[in-house]
């Protein structure tokens, strides 16, 4: 299995990929307003890369349940200086976190690889043009709703056959609009329009979105589930976070999206030699 991201190709089976998070945002759930200047954000970037990121998502727009959306100037002003400085020398592929097809568009003009749209439940295809005239990578995410809507009362009759009925359809309609399947990525969008229980009957019922034949996205880095579950406050999320990663990594995800990165491949990397001798 393949993913194709304009200048990088990765091959699966293959150890799973850490995706480092870079928010430049002052209002993100976890880490709003710590890389709001661009070369703070650089750097953190870079760190992560040494810490063993293999991509940077970089969003300029927080998507926490009742996040106000920002203007386009915004946004763009939040993220270019740090996609274009990231993004060169193609150490690891930058993908733009946006829901916005013209922030997606300068992003990768400006070297990004990868397009991170938790908007994938859009009706047009304007972001799914661009994609398809860029070969960037894209990842496809579920949400029911929108950020600002999606906590409301989200419902689904069986959430996990929901989540891939979408993907299903989704495949479809990106292939129309001329994205390759080797394009794609897909995240179950957990945290996005699922409460508690739904974000944990989608974490036990991953093994049934491998037969897609695509990578699989996962993350579930300090958001709100564990504190309704366990308690914490953002701060103290990370064991839950990694038992997360860890089980999805087991049941065949192979990238997952994270803010600790060092704990997170550390943690993968275990899970991974262990389910590896379980399967000889």
């Amino acid at each position: 299995m393949l993913l194709r991201a304009r200048h990088f190709t990765f091959t699966f089976p293959r150890p799973a990929l850490v995706m480092g998070v870079v928010n430049v945002t002052p209002d993100s759930f976890s880490d709003g307003g710590r890389f709001l200047d661009a070369d703070q954000a650089v750097a953190h970037g870079l760190e992560l890369v040494a810490q063993g990121a293999e991509i940077l998502d970089i969003g300029g727009e927080s998507t926490r349940p009742g996040a106000e959306p920002v203007s386009e100037a915004e946004e763009l002003r939040r993220v270019m200086p740090v996609v274009e400085k990231l993004a060169a020398g193609r150490k690891v592929p930058v993908s733009i976190d946006t829901l916005k097809p013209a922030v997606a568009r300068a992003a990768l003009q400006q070297g990004a690889s990868i397009v991170n749209d938790v908007a994938a439940n859009r009706d047009d295809d304007a972001m799914w043009r661009v994609v398809a005239d860029a070969g960037a990578g894209y990842i496809c995410m579920h949400m029911q709703g929108t950020p600002r809507t999606m906590q409301a009362n989200p419902a689904y009759a069986d959430v996990v056959r929901e989540v891939r009925e979408f993907f299903d359809d989704r495949l479809q309609r990106l292939n129309a609009c001329g994205v390759k399947f080797d394009q794609v990525v897909l995240d179950p969008g957990i945290g996005f329009g699922k409460t508690l229980e739904h974000n944990l009957q989608l974490l036990a019922g991953l093994p049934g979105f491998t037969n897609i034949q695509r990578p699989l996205l996962v993350g579930v880095s300090r958001k709100g589930f564990i504190g309704n579950l366990l308690g914490p406050d953002v701060t103290a999320r990370l064991p839950a976070s990694l038992a997360c990663a860890c089980l999805a990594v087991g049941a065949g995800v192979q990238i997952i999206r994270a803010h600790d990165v060092a704990e997170t491949v550390q943690a993968v990397r275990m899970t991974e030699a262990i389910c590896a001798r379980q399967k000889n």
